[in-house]
């Protein structure tokens, strides 16, 4: 199946380090060689960049890992394709506009018996994979139960989450959803996430031969969380997610979560 990560940070921060370890997934240390893509918020805007051409072969990836874009919501996901060809129109993340935002998503599983299920009206998928059409199907469902956008963004994430939990009926649905201010994260079977904040200390990351000093990239300040399918380093404590779990992240923190 595919690979999720993602980053809530109170101040902008590059995703480098992270990524670089997700990369070697496609096609080096995982099997994950159908496309990859990832998207950086700006403000109200945001950056998308996508292949379908495997993350370790990819010269836009290779881009990303020398460019340290900074941003305070990141997406991103390496494919393994069951549902869909190989395609850009099928690679993830995903973004539509809702209440003057872009919101992205990202899926890792497989789902079945959905198609008479999930029929958007508003939203309408351009692949066919199951995960953009789950991702329009929740959207669709959003702008309906919520015609104003909340005062409370959290209770439009709640909702969300709980929506997404109905899914998990139709198979393995672990998602990633962002507004570029709120990040969700469910987890069916695999996720997991971790913060750092001070004191920082030194990560070495699992999938390659890369080490970084967090107290010489960061202030007091920072607080930065990722989210991934599995642990990208091995000498950190990641919290590991339960099935039906869900967490929400603002400013690189908790603000929110839920259990089946």
């Amino acid at each position: 199946m595919c690979e999720l990560l993602a980053m809530s940070a109170n101040v902008p921060t590059d995703i480098v380090f992270s990524f670089t370890g997700l990369v070697e997934r496609g096609g080096v240390t995982g099997p994950h060689t159908d496309g990859w893509g990832i998207t950086f918020y700006e403000g109200m805007g945001n950056r998308t960049f996508r292949d379908c051409q495997p993350s370790c072969q990819s010269e836009v990836a290779a881009l990303i890992k020398e460019y340290p874009i900074k941003s305070k919501a990141v997406i991103s996901h390496i494919r393994q394709a069951n549902r869909g060809r190989v395609s850009l129109e099928n690679t993830h993340p995903f973004c539509r506009e809702l209440w003057g935002r872009y919101w992205t998503f990202a899926h890792n599983g497989q789902l079945s018996g959905y198609t008479d299920k999930m029929k958007p009206k508003r939203f309408h998928p351009v692949g066919n994979t199951d995960s953009e059409l789950a991702f329009c199907y929740l959207m669709d469902k959003l702008a309906e139960r919520f015609p104003e956008k909340p005062k409370d963004m959290r209770q439009a994430f709640r909702f969300v989450a709980q929506e997404a939990a109905k899914l998990r009926e139709l198979g393995v649905f672990n998602m990633l959803l962002t507004d570029g201010r709120y990040l969700l994260a469910l987890c069916s079977n695999n996720l997991c996430w971790i913060t750092r904040r001070a004191p920082f200390g030194e990560a070495k990351l699992i999938d390659t031969d890369m080490v970084i000093d967090f107290k010489q990239e960061t202030t007091e300040k920072d607080i930065v969380t990722v989210i991934a399918t599995r642990p990208l380093t091995h000498n950190e404590q990641w919290h590991t997610m339960e099935g039906g779990e869900w967490q929400l992240f603002k400013d690189g923190l908790p603000v929110a979560s839920g259990r089946p």
